[in-house]
Order: structure tokens, then sequence, then C-alpha cells
């Protein structure tokens, strides 16, 4: 009876496909929508599974996968595919860290952060206009076909970055730290509008409180904040649609970039 060796098993078709299936799982570790703690994990792996059929035969005729020649080699280029799949994804979460960071501002500011929401997709209390705009965001990202667009950037990067081509660089480090830092100033810039009209009420209390001392301005500046507030998120909600336009194409950029880097 001959022995069977578990390493001759993954040589060839089935080391490619272990591989292009790790860097698909990859994206739905955080990812908009695909990365979402709401959908089950079994339904997850198994759309990953489903993508990583469909794309394997086309990418096969396209490039010649180099099996390692040890199970510690083989363990280290899984390690990679599963950082590039996860950098993909990274660079897309980035909006909606953007957007739930501006509405925690925004809820603090108005006055909702007495009353937050269970958000499954963190496991932790969320913000009732972060929650409110994070889930406007992810049903304009499925409107506009944006989910689309990261599996595109996937396939792209098996072309761009084949397996075990990957380059390292200190360029990636100052992608990661730019674009991570751009999330306090896309949050702030979202939340700015709500902030100063805030800002100005309490100034014109303010001025209200000095000229009639005997007018509470405490009973009367909490439902201040809260229309004021919500009015002017209502205001903000067409141009807030645009302002995903623009933030969804800068995704698109960054996640191309973010593959250019690492290519070889």
């Amino acid at each position: 009876m001959t022995e069977i060796d578990f390493f001759d098993i993954l040589q060839g078709q089935i080391a490619g496909f272990l591989l292009v299936l790790t860097r698909t799982s990859g994206i739905f570790f955080i990812s908009p929508f695909f990365g979402s703690q709401n959908i089950p994990v079994q339904i997850r792996a198994a759309t990953a599974f489903v993508i990583a059929v469909l794309t394997f035969p086309v990418l096969m005729n396209e490039m010649i996968v180099e099996t390692p020649e040890t199970i510690a080699m083989f363990a280290a280029l899984v390690v990679q595919e599963l950082f590039i799949g996860w950098l993909i994804g990274f660079v897309g979460y980035v909006i909606l860290a953007a957007i739930t960071m501006a509405g925690k501002i925004m809820d603090m500011q108005v006055g909702y952060t007495i009353a937050q929401v269970m958000d499954p997709t963190s496991n932790e209390q969320s913000p009732l206009i972060g929650s409110f705009l994070y889930n406007l965001t992810i049903i304009y990202f499925l409107t506009v076909n944006g989910h689309h667009m990261i599996i595109a950037a996937l396939v792209e990067s098996f072309r761009s970055v084949p397996i075990n081509s990957i380059v390292w660089n200190d360029s990636m480090a100052n992608f990661i730290g730019n674009i991570t830092n751009g999330i306090f100033l896309v949050g702030m810039k979202i939340a700015m509008p709500v902030t100063f009209s805030i800002l100005m009420t309490n100034v014109g209390m303010g001025i209200l409180a000095r000229t009639m001392p005997q007018m509470n301005i405490f009973v009367i500046g909490v439902p201040m904040h809260l229309m004021i507030g919500t009015a002017m998120l209502a205001l903000l909600m067409p141009f807030y649609v645009l302002f995903l336009d623009v933030m969804f194409d800068d995704m698109y950029s960054s996640i191309s970039t973010a593959i250019k880097l690492i290519s070889p």
C-alpha cells in the first residue's frame, strides 16, 4: 500500500485553486457589504468558494502558478494571498469607517448619543445618525453596483499581482497610513455642516441668555439642538448622495493604487 503524501496532493491545480480561494476570502473579512457581520459566515464562505470556482479556470489560462517546495513556504504564500484580498477590502472599508465616525460626531453635537442602537456589523453600540448614514451608504453602494467593482478589482489583482509575485516596499506602509488618516479628515468634512449649525445655535442661545437672564436656556437647548440638527441633516441628504459618488470613485482609484504598489 503506497503512502499518500499530503503535500503531493497540493501540487498543481489544487494548489493554485487554494491560493485563488485564499485571496478571494480576504475581501470577505472587511470589505463593504461582503465583510458585513450581518451575513452568516457559511454564506460568505460559500460565496467566496463560488467566486473562486468561477474565476479559477480563466486565471489558469493567463498565468502559471509556481508551487512552493515546502509546506512552510506554502503557508507563507497563503498569508500573502490573504493580505492582498484583505487590502482590497480594507481600502473599500475606509469610506464606511469615515461615515461611522462622522455619525458619532454629529450624534454628539445634536444630542442623540443618549440613544444608541446595536450594530451587528461591529458588534458594539452605534450612534443613531451613524447607523442611518451607514445603512444608506450600503444601500447606495449596492444600487450603483459597487460590489461588482470589488469583485472586478479582485479579478484584476490576479492579473496585476499574479500568485507568488507580490512585491513588498515602504510605499505600502505609507499608503495604509494615509488612507487611515483620511478617515478622520473625511469624517470631519461630512459632519462639518451639522457641527457648524449646532455651533451657531449655541452662539445664539448664549446671546439670548445674556439678553434674557430669566429664560432657562438649558430647558430649550436640548430640543433646539435636536430640531436644528435633524433639519440640517435632512437638507444635506441630496448632497450626501452626490458626495458618495465622489467617495466611491476615490475608493476605486485607491484600490487600483494599492494593487499597483504591490505589483511586480
